[in-house]
Parts: structure tokens; C-alpha cells; sequence
């Protein structure tokens, strides 16, 4: 069951960082290496 809402999470998130890369100004390169930065930082303070 975790898998599912796993992958429903991812499927979502990866759905509003799409939207965010393209409303938001500059590079999205730039805001893509931001995002997984942000990202891992979150998933080791969680650990």
C-alpha cells in the first residue's frame, strides 16, 4: 500500500515542480538543481 501512495506522491509532485519550472523567471535548469537540492536536504533531515 505505501508504494501506491509513493508513487502517487511522486507522480504529483513531479506534476507541480513541471508547473513551478514554468511560471517561474530564469533559468529552469538553475531552479531544477535548486529543487533536488531542496529536495534532498528534506529527505535526509526526515531520516
Amino acid at each position: 500500500m505505501s508504494y501506491r501512495t509513493t508513487l502517487g506522491w511522486s507522480l504529483i509532485t513531479s506534476g507541480i515542480v513541471t508547473l513551478l519550472l514554468a511560471v517561474l523567471p530564469g533559468s529552469s535548469l538553475f531552479w531544477g538543481i535548486l529543487l533536488l537540492v531542496v529536495g534532498i536536504a528534506v529527505f535526509f533531515v526526515r531520516r
